[in-house]
């Protein structure tokens, strides 16, 4: 059962925002430090990605964990009132995710998928830079941080291509 009045769930559902959000910018900001160049949303891509780094034929999603249902993270878990609409809207989120990073591996794009967990404690936030350079430094076609808690997703992902 909701704990909010229909106006103030509503005013705090306005306030989630689908781009610039501070992960992402956290993300950007890394990235810049670190010395990489690249471009953000853009439209001509599936997915329009939160950061694209041309050069290196990098897609980098920057998800948060309820929206796109991190599994085994706790911040995914479903309210408990309207159920129908929520898992509705979850499962077409995570069916989504699952065509643009197989169409997107499929032109030949590596993709990064970062979970806004990923980026929530300070040890985590410092640790960043290094699992984002070391990714963009390897050979993987798809990976996420943090790595999904099932192989689920990691099955899913490499079955796409």
């Amino acid at each position: 059962m909701d704990t909010k009045s229909t106006t103030d769930r509503s005013k705090n559902m306005a306030a989630v925002h689908s781009k610039d959000t501070r992960p992402e910018i956290f993300v950007r900001s890394t990235l810049h430090r670190l010395g990489f160049r690249f471009r953000i949303h853009r439209k001509d891509l599936s997915g329009k990605p939160d950061i694209v780094l041309p050069k290196h034929r990098i897609i980098i999603f920057v998800d948060g964990c309820f929206w796109h249902s991190h599994h085994g993270c706790k911040k995914s878990k479903l309210p408990t009132s309207n159920v129908e609409f929520w898992h509705s809207k979850i499962s077409k989120n995570i069916s989504r995710d699952q065509e643009v990073n197989f169409q997107l591996l499929h032109d030949g794009w590596r993709v990064l998928r970062v979970w806004e967990c990923a980026l929530k404690s300070t040890s985590a936030r410092e640790a960043f830079p290094t699992l984002l350079k070391n990714w963009i430094n390897s050979s993987q076609s798809y990976g996420e941080i943090p790595e999904a808690q099932s192989s689920q997703a990691k099955e899913e992902a490499e079955s796409a291509i």
